[in-house]
């Protein structure tokens, strides 16, 4: 029997491409999409797709033993936008979600896992230039602390009991395909289709925001690159830093400019002004590079091409 990939919490905005990216390098009938809803039914008719609560370690221990599952990819999360509304919701789902999945691995239930951290692990008293690979984390919100606490669990599992858990540190992701999902970038997706749509935008974090952002087909390509990476080249089990491109909201207006002479740029700070103040403007990911030859594709001027195309053929379709 041929061991299978389970994703969980594939309706996301990244678990959505990277199961189409798993399924076209594995075999359709070889990764099981799972979600606690069906709400995306493209992806749900698009191959094998289970209804999945990350919350159940039960549901998923079964669905391991039923599928035949040896590698996890755990998506299923809530992002930092939302985890500040809901953070006691957000504490049960991206913590538990992931002892879950460490649990099966230590038991020998599943080889190997893939849990995503994120650069909002970091906080203000974090180099905000270049920032390194080992440094302060102080996060100062809900996501952040998650996904903290969550690196250290995945160094303790990968240390005390030989788990092969694989993480990267996600910045803002960036996509023509999905939505996003209540992140403090949203604004970097958002942008794009209102440009199509309205020719305008209304920027919920200020002009000189600076931020590491990624466009979404560097992030899967990223993800699937560490799986298939030799286990001892890798020399980091909490999680790596990752990065493509910094720019702030005034520069991708400048981009969308550059094609659309008449797009329109104002701006209004909320609540997410402060998150995106205590995150790094900029991240060296030399250790990324270096273990697994990590590298990126687009820059703002090729992913901002790329978004405009796409998007326009969804509106005018």
């Amino acid at each position: 029997m041929s061991s299978k990939i389970l994703i969980i919490g594939a309706c996301g905005q990244i678990g959505t491409e990277l199961t189409t990216k798993l399924r076209e390098l594995h075999g359709v009938d070889n990764v099981i999409a799972s979600d606690i809803n069906t709400r995306k039914l493209e992806l749900v008719n698009s191959g094998p797709f289970v209804i999945l609560d990350a919350k159940n370690f039960n549901a998923i221990k079964d669905c391991c033993i039923n599928h035949n599952i040896d590698t996890i990819y755990l998506m299923a999360a809530l992002l930092s936008a939302t985890g500040e509304k809901y953070p006691m919701e957000a504490w049960d789902l991206n913590m538990n979600s992931l002892f879950h999945v460490l649990n099966l691995a230590k038991s020998g239930q599943i080889k190997k896992v893939f849990w995503p951290s994120s650069i909002a692990v970091f906080g203000p008293t974090t180099p905000r230039e270049n920032t390194p690979q080992h440094t302060i984390c102080e996060p100062t919100t809900v996501y952040g602390i998650t996904k903290q606490v969550g690196e250290r669990w995945c160094q303790y599992y990968h240390d005390k009991y030989g788990v092969d858990v694989r993480s990267i540190r996600y910045p803002g992701i960036i996509s023509h395909k999905a939505m996003p999902g209540g992140g403090t970038t949203d604004y970097a997706v958002e942008i794009y289709h209102e440009a199509i749509k309205e020719g305008k935008y209304e920027s919920f974090l200020s002009e000189d925001t600076n931020l590491p952002m990624m466009f979404m087909d560097d992030a899967i390509n990223a993800t699937t690159q560490i799986m298939a990476a030799p286990a001892e080249d890798l020399t980091i089990r909490s999680s790596y830093n990752l990065s493509a491109i910094s720019f702030t909201p005034e520069e991708i207006a400048d981009s969308i400019k550059a094609e659309m002479p008449e797009f329109k740029m104002t701006y209004k700070p909320d609540f997410r002004q402060a998150i995106a103040d205590s995150w790094p403007s900029s991240i060296d990911d030399s250790v990324a590079r270096k273990d697994w030859n990590w590298s990126h594709d687009f820059d703002l001027k090729k992913m901002t091409s790329e978004m405009l195309t796409q998007l326009k053929k969804k509106y005018q379709s």
